[in-house]
């Protein structure tokens, strides 16, 4: 299964795969062209605050086939945990970039969500440009309930257009809540909420300079364009704040003090034992970036069996946001197929490692 050799990593309980955006790009007209599904988030730093209280809306970013970080604050606490996220990934440069090339044929876009009139304006303004993007179509769903919005004929009406690129507009949690409800029903390959995209092609928002992008002061630019977000990034940059001391920093000081166990390359041993319902992983050694290759067949292997899994880290004396990042990728294949990923015997260490990365739901029995 491709999707466990994902450099996926666990930040702050979310996974984001250590990509650029050429990458992103690959990925996204790879799925386009084998008629795949391809659900791809872009989390940026008010995904990343929702994501510690909102567990339907963590899942969703956890189920995404790709995951990208859409901030410069993540790009700075990657730096800090030395996570090899290369740059900021933002989900409306994809798109810019989408539209810039020279596709042929132009890759189909439509747009659901946004105010009336908005996504008209957007189609209107992309199929005057010689572009590598094709506006098929758009819905203005108002502002009801994700089940409303789920209604059979909406389904309908959006799959009765050719689409390779669905792009959601509903605000992010109702939008990322809209696409795990329904993309399985949804005939368009690649799929994403990118709440702001619809607004800089219609032209009634405009993107902050490159320079401002840059530094991480495009939230500002937003305020200015959008005064009604100023509420929603002063109470994120206050939990920002908190995230930063009580989990962040504290994880960068240990790694900082501990380089060398987390310089240690031998691979992992690992046994399993199996019954009618569990499989039981059991890994020897230190369970970091540099030694967890050999665990992505296996995991593949395991999650194909359809069980329960439950690993033990008795004999695993430190692991990092790579092995977390890992098990996200299991936890999520495991849940489709309605079973669990349990760990025992983790020590003191370790448990402090699994909080500091936020991923203290993984170990709910603690």
């Amino acid at each position: 299964m491709e999707a466990f050799f994902r450099q996926s990593w666990c930040l702050c309980g979310l996974p984001f795969d250590a990509v650029n955006a050429s990458s992103a790009i690959s990925s996204l007209k790879l799925a386009i062209k084998e008629n795949r599904p391809f659900f791809l988030s872009t989390p940026n730093l008010n995904f990343l605050i929702a994501a510690q209280t909102d567990k339907a809306f963590r899942e969703s970013v956890i189920n995404s086939d790709l995951s990208v970080a859409d901030g410069m604050p993540l790009i700075w606490m990657s730096r800090l945990l030395n996570i090899p996220i290369p740059e900021r990934v933002a989900g409306s440069n994809l798109i810019e970039a989408l539209f810039a090339e020279k596709n042929t044929p132009p890759i189909r876009v439509f747009f659901f969500g946004g105010e009336p009139g908005v996504g008209e304006k957007a189609c209107q303004i992309i199929n005057q440009a010689d572009a590598g993007l094709q506006a098929v179509g758009h819905y203005c769903p108002g502002f009801g309930s994700v089940e409303g919005m789920s209604a059979p004929e909406i389904i309908d009406e959006i799959n009765r257009h050719e689409i390779d690129f669905l792009i959601v507009s509903l605000g992010a949690r109702k939008g990322q809540a809209w696409i795990e409800k329904n993309r399985h029903q949804l005939k368009a390959p690649v799929i994403s909420h990118l709440g702001a995209v619809i607004n800089f092609f219609a032209g009634t928002v405009k993107r902050a300079p490159v320079w401002m992008q840059r530094i991480g002061l495009e939230w500002l630019w937003r305020i200015l364009e959008e005064p009604l977000l100023w509420k929603r990034y002063f109470f994120d940059g206050l939990r920002f704040a908190k995230l930063l001391l009580n989990n962040v920093i504290p994880y960068a000081i240990w790694i900082r003090f501990n380089q060398k166990k987390l310089n240690e390359i031998k691979p992992v041993i690992i046994n399993t034992e199996e019954d009618s319902q569990t499989i039981k992983i059991y890994l020897i050694g230190t369970c970091i970036d540099k030694t967890i290759a050999a665990l992505r067949p296996v995991f593949n292997e395991c999650v194909l069996k359809k069980k329960n899994i439950l690993i033990d880290l008795q004999a695993v004396p430190v692991i990092d946001g790579a092995f977390l990042g890992l098990c996200l990728l299991l936890y999520k294949h495991l849940n489709q197929h309605g079973c669990q990923l349990n760990f025992q015997n983790i020590n003191q260490q370790n448990i402090r490692i699994f909080k500091w990365n936020s991923a203290q739901y993984l170990i709910p029995q603690l």
